[in-house]
Formats: C-alpha cells, structure tokens, sequence
C-alpha cells in the first residue's frame, strides 16, 4: 500500500506506548521524526498527499480557530474491522473539527468516505488477532489508562513503511 497523508491531532501521553505497539506490529510504521504522533486522533484522512499553500493556509487558520481539546481516554471498544481503540470523551469538539476540514476540502471525506459521515473519534491501540482481543488489550493499558490529556497540535503527517514523519504542523489556538 502507498503511503497517505492524515490530519491527526498527537497524545503524547500515549505516544510511548503506541509507538511500542507499532513497533511490535511492523517497525517500519516507527518514524524517527521525534514530533510524529505514533499516539494520535484522526482528524481528516487520508488527506490531500500534495495539498498548494492555499490549502496549508485553510488549515492553518483553522487549527488557528480551535482552541486545545481537553479530553479523557478511558473507554476501550472494538470496530467491526478488529481495530481496538480508545473513544475521547468528550468527542464533540473534535467532531467539529472534522467538520470544519470536510467542509473546507469536500474532496476529502474521513476514511474515504468508507464509513459514512458521521465517524467516531478514536485512538487506535491494537488490532484483533488470534492472541490478540479487548481483554488483552485492556490488561496491556491497565496502569496507562484512564488519561486526561490536552490535545493542542494540528499534524500533517505521512504514513508509509520507513517513511512516516511530519509534513507540517499547527498550534491549535495560534
């Protein structure tokens, strides 16, 4: 699979153990760019591979608009698909957030469009396998988590074995 581009929001709290997970999984997803957010919530992706400054400039004032989003990661699910992740609560600004970026580039809609408008913010933690399910993972996050956190960075990140790393990046609230 060729590589993406994702606007995601960094946790660093998490980052530590996500990146750890990633690394478990294929190390080639283990960027050494130290601003990358391994630990992130997608805002918007995949998103324009090559966006003109125009579009670097949307995005920027958006990030701008937004205020830091104080959440907490608490609550672990499963998608249907397998992936385990963490639900933000509360998750409304964030939702607005990918709002405002649909809004902004209708060409881009989250996940592709792939599940509808209406997508659930979330952190991906692990993945469903044979060794592998909620149990597990909630016995691997039992001294991580509940964590409250401030999200308060915009990234433009890339996505690809050995290539993963920050295109671009915003203070949410200027």
């Amino acid at each position: 699979m060729p590589g993406h581009s994702v606007l995601q929001l960094p946790v660093d709290a998490l980052e530590e153990w996500v990146r750890a997970r990633t690394a478990h999984y294929d190390a080639g997803f283990v960027s050494t760019d130290p601003r990358f957010g391994h630990a992130h919530i997608t805002v918007l992706g995949p998103f324009d591979p090559d966006p003109s400054e125009t579009a670097l400039a949307t995005i920027a004032d958006l990030a701008s608009a937004t205020t830091p989003v104080a959440l907490e990661l608490a609550q672990l699910a499963q998608f249907p698909n397998g992936i385990i992740h963490l639900f933000p609560e509360p998750d409304d600004r964030l939702r607005d957030l990918t709002a405002d970026l649909v809004a902004a580039f209708p060409d881009w809609l989250p996940y592709a469009g792939e599940f509808g408008a209406d997508v659930q913010p979330h952190l991906t933690v692990d993945a469903a396998s044979d060794h592998v399910d909620l149990a597990s993972t909630a016995a691997l996050l039992n001294d991580v988590v509940p964590v409250r956190v401030v999200l308060d960075r915009l990234q433009l990140a890339w996505w690809e074995s050995g290539s993963c790393r920050v295109l671009h990046e915003w203070s949410l609230g200027g």
